[in-house]
């Protein structure tokens, strides 16, 4: 009788974790676009073969726009909703938005490090200068 009350409340903790980071992965989303930050939102899956090759890019965009422009990966394959929030119709896409949240932009499949710099350039963003 012990066991059953123990594996009861395991798959209970289990259950609350899970409905804990369904909770934390829809609030994160819902502040995109960042406010007053010019946003670029990576919508794609971890274990989409073009979302792995962005995935590399995105982090060096984080750094090198880190504190001007938002970079966001949304996982469509686990948050399903987003897909409908977005108006996604396959994966990866891209979207951009201006400073007030407006989109500016949308691009479909993968897209290179050069092009995204110039969709934010075009959005008034300048990457961080190099140090030397």
């Amino acid at each position: 009788m012990k066991r059953v009350g123990f594996l009861l409340g395991i798959v209970c903790l289990v259950a609350l974790f899970n409905l804990f980071l369904a909770e934390t992965n829809a609030t994160a989303s819902a502040d995109v676009p960042v406010k007053g930050m010019v946003t670029l939102v990576d919508i794609g899956a971890d274990q989409c073969i073009p979302c792995k090759m962005m995935a590399p890019i995105l982090k060096e965009l984080e750094e090198e726009y880190k504190g001007r422009a938002a970079i966001v990966f949304i996982d469509v394959w686990k948050n399903k909703e987003e897909g409908k929030r977005f108006g996604i119709r396959s994966i990866p896409t891209q979207i951009f938005y201006d400073k007030s949240g407006k989109e500016i932009f949308r691009h479909e499949g993968f897209f290179d490090k050069k092009q995204i710099v110039a969709v934010l350039k075009e959005a008034g963003v300048e990457p961080q200068a190099s140090k030397p």
